[in-house]
C-alpha cells in the first residue's frame, strides 16, 4: 500500500485570523457541541480551570447550552469532578480522566513535602496521618472540612507555628490532605454542592489507579492537549503541562506531533490528522458570539490573548492597561469567531453585563449579551472569576468598561 503523502497548509495561509477561527472550531465554540453532555464537553474542549469561579459553569454553557442545574447534578454523580492535576492546578475534568489526570499532578501533591521536611517533619508522620485522615472520613456518614478533620484528629496535627505560616504550612494537614486526594482515596467535595464558592469538605475515595505508566500520561496528555487548542508552540505545550524540553520532546514524538510553520514565523505542534483538516478548513463567513471568561480553556491553555485582538485594536487600553500586552486578560472578553472584539464584567448590584465592544454592537452582540445577562441573574447570581473575586473588588473595572462603552 502507498502511504499517505500528508498536506501541510502553507505557512503564508496560516494567518492569525485563520488560526483564530480554526481555534474557535476544535474547541466547539461554532455550535457543534450543542447537545453534548458535560462529559463530552470537556473531552472535547479540555479541562475547565477551576480557581473558585464561574468559569467551567460557562465553559458548558457556552458550548452545550448546560445549565448550572444539570452540572452540579454531574458532579454530585462524579460525571465531572474538580481535581489536581496538570501543574498541579484544579480543573473540572471529565469521569473518563480521573486517574491519569490525578496521575499527571502527583508531583505537585508530593512537592510540600520537602518544606515540611526542612520544618523538621519525617514522612512516617505524615503517612501515619493520612491513615488517620483515612479513619476519620470511614467513619463519618458525612464529608467533613479541614476544621471538622483538625479537630477530630487533635495532636495528630502538628503546628508548625510562625515559621511554617510564613512557607505557607501552617500545620500537616494540608498536605496530608494533597497526597491523599492525589492518590485518589478521598476527594474534596464543594460544601453546597456549588463550583464557584471554594467552601469544601473531604470524603472517602476508593479510585482505582491509573493503568498507564507516567510516560504514557505525559503522551496523554500532549494528545489532548494539542487536540483541545488545534496545534500549539512548544512554549506554550510547556506551560500548560509543567513538563521539561525532554518530557515534551518525548511525549510529541510518542504521538507523532508534526511541525507546521505559521505565516508570523512560530511553529505550531499539531496531531497529523488536524494537520489535514486545517489544510481543507473554510472560516465561518456569519458572526459567531460568546461571552467567555478569562480562564476559558480558548484563552488560558495557550495565555496567547494578544495573537485574538485584531490588529487594529491591540493599542486597546483599559485603566491605562494595554490589553494585547498583558499574559493573561484583565477582564472577561467577548469574542467572534475566535477574534476578541470587547470586554465584560458582571455587574450583580445592577444585575447586568458592563461590556465595552470594540465597535458598535451588532444585532448579534447585543443578543448574546442580554442571553448570558440572563443565565448569570437567573442561574448564578455573579460571575466571579476566582474565589476571593466580589462585587466590591472589580467595581473598578465594572467603571472603567461603562466609562470605555460611553455610559
Amino acid at each position: 500500500m502507498t502511504p499517505k503523502v500528508q498536506t501541510i497548509p502553507a505557512a503564508a495561509t496560516l494567518t492569525a485570523e485563520h488560526l483564530r477561527a480554526w481555534a474557535w472550531h476544535k474547541q466547539g465554540l461554532d455550535g457543534s457541541l450543542a447537545g453534548k453532555t458535560s462529559e463530552e464537553v470537556l473531552d472535547h474542549a479540555g479541562w475547565a480551570r477551576s480557581v473558585g469561579g464561574a468559569n467551567p459553569y460557562l465553559t458548558l454553557f457556552a458550548r452545550a447550552g448546560i445549565s448550572r442545574e444539570q452540572a452540579d447534578r454531574d458532579v454530585k454523580e462524579l460525571n465531572i469532578h474538580e481535581l489536581p492535576t496538570a501543574r498541579g492546578c484544579t480543573y473540572v475534568l471529565g469521569r473518563a480522566d480521573f486517574a491519569w489526570g490525578l496521575q499527571i499532578g502527583r508531583d505537585a501533591a508530593v512537592a510540600p513535602f520537602k518544606v515540611l521536611a526542612r520544618l523538621g517533619v519525617e514522612r512516617s508522620e505524615i503517612t501515619l496521618l493520612e491513615d488517620q485522615v483515612e479513619h476519620a472520613l470511614q467513619e463519618s456518614s458525612d464529608p467533613l472540612d479541614p476544621r471538622q478533620l483538625k479537630d477530630q484528629l487533635g495532636d495528630s496535627v502538628r503546628s508548625l507555628g510562625e515559621e511554617g505560616k510564613k512557607k505557607g504550612a501552617a500545620t500537616t494537614l494540608p498536605t496530608a490532605l494533597g497526597l491523599l486526594q492525589a492518590d485518589g482515596r478521598i476527594r474534596r467535595v464543594p460544601i453546597n454542592g456549588r463550583l464557584d464558592q471554594q467552601r469544601y469538605a473531604y470524603t472517602k475515595w476508593g479510585l482505582g489507579p491509573s493503568k498507564i505508566d507516567d510516560d504514557g500520561a505525559r503522551r496523554l496528555l500532549l494528545e489532548r492537549y494539542l487536540r483541545w487548542t488545534g496545534g500549539a508552540t512548544l512554549k506554550q505545550s510547556q506551560w500548560f503541562t509543567a513538563f521539561t524540553v525532554a518530557q515534551t520532546k518525548a511525549a510529541l514524538a510518542g504521538v507523532g506531533a508534526v511541525e507546521v510553520a505559521t505565516a508570523n514565523g512560530d511553529v505550531l505542534w499539531m496531531l497529523p490528522d488536524d494537520v489535514e483538516r486545517l489544510a481543507d478548513f473554510q472560516e465561518p463567513g456569519d458572526e459567531q458570539i460568546q461571552l467567555l471568561a478569562g480562564t476559558d480553556s480558548l484563552v488560558l491553555h495557550r495565555r496567547n490573548s494578544a495573537e485574538m485582538f485584531a490588529e487594529e485594536d491591540k493599542g486597546k487600553k483599559v485603566l491605562d492597561t494595554t490589553l494585547a500586552l498583558q499574559a493573561d486578560l484583565p477582564d472577561h472578553p467577548i469574542l467572534d469567531r475566535g477574534r476578541i472584539i470587547g470586554l465584560w464584567q458582571y455587574d450583580p448590584g445592577n444585575e447586568r453585563i458592563a461590556a465595552w465592544t470594540f465597535a458598535k454592537p451588532t444585532a448579534a452582540v447585543s443578543k448574546r449579551i442580554a442571553e448570558i445577562e440572563a443565565w448569570i441573574r437567573d442561574e448564578l447570581g455573579d460571575f466571579r472569576s476566582f474565589s476571593l473575586d466580589s462585587p466590591a473588588s472589580r467595581q473598578l473595572r465594572i467603571d472603567a468598561l461603562n466609562e470605555a462603552a460611553g455610559l
